[in-house]
């Protein structure tokens, strides 16, 4: 059985995986983090996001093998140092989450677009949601935490 080497939220990780294995699939199990949800196994909902290497990217639909020396990072991988992260907390205080199905997916595509754009547009922070789903309907107030933390991180100077 192969082995994986990569880096998941700044620690390094080695996991056996068969050819065939799925990234969420080995976030999930072997790696045991489990904020990564999984919802339609097709890449349609964005239940299942995480950045590699900086990046928003469906895990359901990479195989394991192909993070091989990447960073991934998860929503685990959010908060630092037992912070929360600027996402974790609009999210929170603008109720951004309601049922915290999609949560997990919605902050780190957010988190990918902050990482490129840290004062996005309405319209692009919807472009860039456009593929995470919401059972809730909750898109006003997602929205409204993202662009509540990026403000939060342009006053701190960081991304």
């Amino acid at each position: 059985m192969p082995t994986l080497q990569f880096t998941l939220n700044g620690r390094d990780a080695t996991v056996p995986v068969e050819p065939h294995d799925l990234l969420v699939d080995v976030i999930r199990g072997p790696l045991a983090m489990t904020g990564t949800h999984i919802g339609c196994d097709t890449g349609q909902c964005g239940a299942c996001t995480v950045l590699v290497d900086g990046h928003a990217t469906r895990s359901c639909t990479l195989l394991a093998v192909q993070a091989g020396g990447c960073q991934v990072t998860t929503v685990e991988g959010l908060a630092r140092d037992g912070k929360p992260h600027a996402l974790q907390t609009a999210f929170a205080q603008c109720h951004g989450l309601q049922c915290g199905f999609c949560t997990p997916g919605m902050l780190m595509s957010a988190a990918g677009l902050l990482r490129e754009n840290g004062q996005p547009s309405e319209a692009e922070i919807v472009d860039a949601l456009e593929g995470n789903l919401c059972r809730c309907t909750g898109y006003v107030n997602i929205v409204a935490s993202v662009q509540q933390a990026a403000r939060q991180l342009r006053a701190e100077g960081s991304q």
